[in-house]
């Protein structure tokens, strides 16, 4: 291999080299060696493309490693995985738990599979009873065989709702929640101490086990055992869509189990595709990814449409409201859902994420149940302390945390469906129980602003510039600010500030997974009883307007819709 002052640099070749002769993929190798020829003859792009990939590690974080796939330290590879996987064997040893059992799953993108064996392979020689699903299976599954094999930890090999080029890797304690601080650095730390050694240096065994089919007739009857019996579930009608990813087989055996009628499957998005060929982004939130579900509801009648995200760990409705389709926002799900528990008398400790509305905090109250906020992410929601019931307005809800203490978007799913089936049983329908919420709890509107960037310093710069400079007023109200970087005697420490008036709240922070900064809005109205809730829910679109419009000011970039 050769290099040149206007090609490669030396330091860049002695890493591009140390890097090849480790890593096992063939086809990775093959990208490097096609770059590298094509940088040394004078193309800026293969050298654009190599100085990312081989600049700093991907980072290891609260959300695991996720990134795009290719060659390097800042790709997703089997590399980066098996470094990664040495490092949990390692952490893992020193916390007192060799020999532990360790379940590992995957969901349908490119190289998820061999990312698995390899983890399979690597905890198998590291001492640990491996486990490894039988094929792709959605995130809660897996986070539900932790407790229920006894692991000391589990990883699932997945990118969620990411573009398709990219892939991740996610961690589990043996707690069955994600990791959080101070696991993460610890071992960040130890993945940069693995990659100071060459990877044959790191022992593998295949003597993992290949998980048979009592996991997921675990999971099937766990649901099944809380799903009541259901006359009116029959006369339910709806669409489904996994939008590509790995959930309707398991929607399907849910479904048949608990007695519901089958769904309407999206046929262009039913199977696992990791080229998610119908959608511009894999993830139900976006703008058109559930329209031919939306198509679909409309050609039959249908009462309700659900969607998955590729590792089914999410869950998205949408209904009938106002006179026509449209998508429910995370929040209104999030207080469907939570109303729903409390109606029925569960008690115990509910939960959302401090970015959610603040609307299931004041039903909890209502109900004398006690609720917390919680940092973003169901690392912290499913850790709460006797917690019955959480969610975040990212469509994360857990309806289940005895058994999956994480966002679950199956066993959510079928809590929905019974929540549909007794409201149209009943006259009803999802539209007049959030009209019934409103005028009993108040109007509660959210919104939110994104920022993409190419720079994450960016990022770094408006958060510095709105904490010297915060807003003293929103909407005409006066506001305080909290900057939660130092914490709360509620919540840790995170890079997010806390802006709050009489009746709204804005919650700026970056984004945990992508180059975005996000402002999260809030208004509401404290009014209870009004019989025009028209009215009422204009006066409070009209405040979040002028809180969008002020904070976008604030904000001082370019910024978006939700996303």
């Amino acid at each position: 291999m050769t290099s040149n002052a206007s090609s490669v640099s030396d330091d860049l070749a002695r890493a591009i080299a140390s890097w090849t002769a480790q890593d096992p993929d063939p086809e990775t190798r093959q990208q490097v060696d096609d770059l590298l020829s094509a940088a040394n003859e004078g193309n800026l792009y293969a050298l654009a493309e190599l100085a990312e990939a081989f600049s700093g590690r991907l980072e290891f974080g609260t959300a695991g490693l996720r990134g795009a796939l290719g060659p390097g330290p800042h790709r997703m590879n089997r590399v980066v995985v098996s470094q990664t996987a040495a490092a949990l064997a390692g952490y893992l040893v020193d916390h007192g738990l060799a020999g532990g059992k360790v379940i590992i799953g995957f969901d349908a993108r490119r190289n998820s599979d061999v990312f698995a064996r390899d983890t399979a392979e690597i905890m198998a020689g590291g001492g640990f009873r491996a486990m490894i699903t039988p094929g792709p299976l959605p995130t809660p599954v897996v986070a539900f065989g932790i407790r229920h094999f006894g692991c000391v930890a589990g990883v699932v090999v997945t990118a969620s709702h990411n573009p398709p080029q990219d892939n991740g890797y996610k961690v589990f304690l043996g707690d069955g929640s994600q990791i959080v601080p101070p696991a993460d650095a610890e071992i960040a730390g130890r993945i940069d101490e693995v990659a100071k050694h060459n990877l044959d240096d790191v022992p593998r065994a295949r003597s993992y086990a290949i998980l048979g089919p009592e996991l997921v007739d675990a999971y099937v009857d766990r649901i099944a055992g809380w799903v009541p019996p259901l006359d009116a579930a029959q006369q339910l009608r709806w669409v489904y869509t996994p939008l590509h990813g790995v959930g309707l087989s398991l929607v399907e055996r849910v479904v048949e189990a608990c007695g519901f009628p089958p769904a309407d499957v999206v046929a262009e998005q039913a199977e696992p595709d990791p080229r998610f060929p119908t959608v511009a982004f894999p993830n139900p939130e976006e703008p058109g990814a559930i329209d031919l579900a939306l198509a679909r509801a409309a050609e039959i009648g249908a009462d309700l449409v659900i969607a998955n995200d590729p590792d089914a760990d999410r869950l998205a409705a949408a209904a009938v409201v106002d006179g026509r389709w449209r998508m429910l926002r995370g929040d209104e799900l999030g207080v469907l859902l939570g109303e729903d528990a409390l109606r029925r008398q569960v008690r115990g400790t509910y939960a959302c994420s401090i970015v959610s509305s603040s609307q299931l905090s004041a039903i909890a109250a209502a109900y004398d149940q006690p609720f917390v906020y919680t940092l973003t992410g169901f690392k912290w929601i499913g850790r709460v302390p006797g917690l019955v019931y959480g969610y975040e307005e990212a469509i994360g809800y857990c309806v289940d945390p005895t058994a999956v203490p994480d966002k679950d978007g199956i066993s959510a799913l079928a809590r929905l469906l019974v929540l549909a089936a007794h409201l149209k049983a009943a006259g009803g329908s999802i539209a007049e129980r959030l009209d019934e919420i409103a005028r009993r709890y108040g109007v509660y509107e959210t919104d939110q602003l994104s920022i993409r960037v190419n720079d994450t310093k960016i990022i770094t710069a408006v958060m510095s510039r709105l904490r010297a400079h915060p807003p003293t007023t929103l909407a005409g109200q006066h506001v305080s600010v909290v900057d939660l970087a130092h914490g709360t005697e509620q919540l840790p420490a995170t890079d997010a500030l806390l802006i709050s008036g009489e009746t709204i709240k804005v919650v700026v922070r970056p984004s945990g997974t992508e180059p975005k900064l996000k402002c999260y809005l809030e208004a509401r109205s404290l009014a209870r009883g009004t019989g025009d809730l028209d009215a009422a829910r204009t006066a409070t679109r009209g405040t979040l307007t002028e809180i969008r419009s002020e904070m976008s000011a604030a904000l001082g970039l370019t910024t978006t819709g939700a996303a």
